[in-house]
């Protein structure tokens, strides 16, 4: 049995869900209202404020959804309530960021400013001129929207200029050494 696809999604005080025929799931909470489609392969049964996913039986394609329904409830539970929040750094000289109506101004070593415009369902904040804070309250458009920010400026292995996830290590190389050969 999957150990992930097994715990019930605990329901938080204020947070309704819907199941509607063929697994359309809509959670509604207090940022907002998500909906998705799951698996029609997987059972929900909301009981007791929990709502527990159930499979079928244990054919392979079975297993590999239980686990992902389950996860991608809970996801949805915890966005509605808390929301998701994805922190980008912008190391660089010169290197700044700054926010104009709904659209992220960037600066990042180009010719020309790049600028980004904030979809809907998220919010961009500019708390300092070098750090982006993309918030949301759906995962993956989250996940997303920040991977696309860091890929206008990937941070470099050398000196470490770019945009990077906060919690990103970059490995760093050594330059040039200048050994001459005879």
């Amino acid at each position: 049995m999957s150990r992930i696809g097994r715990m019930p999604v605990a329901l938080p005080a204020g947070v309704e869900v819907k199941v509607d025929a063929g697994n359309l799931v809509t959670v509604n909470g207090p940022k907002g209202s998500l909906t998705q489609k799951l698996s029609d392969r997987m059972t929900l049964t909301q009981e007791d404020g929990v709502i527990l996913v159930t499979r079928p039986n244990d054919e392979k394609l079975n297993r590999s959804l239980h686990g992902l329904t389950r996860t991608l409830l809970n996801n949805m539970v915890t966005g509605v309530t808390e929301g998701y929040k994805k922190e980008l750094d912008v190391n660089g000289v010169g290197y700044r960021v700054a926010k104009d109506g709904k659209k992220l101004v960037m600066n990042i070593g180009y010719s020309h400013q790049v600028i980004v415009e904030e979809p809907d369902g998220i919010t961009i904040d500019v708390p300092a001129q070098n750090k982006i804070v993309v918030n949301g309250i759906n995962k993956q458009q989250v996940g997303q929207f920040a991977a696309e920010i860091r890929e206008k400026r990937p941070p470099e292995p050398y000196k470490g200029k770019g945009i990077k996830y906060s919690d990103e290590v970059i490995r760093r190389k050594e330059g040039k050494t200048g050994v001459k050969k005879k």
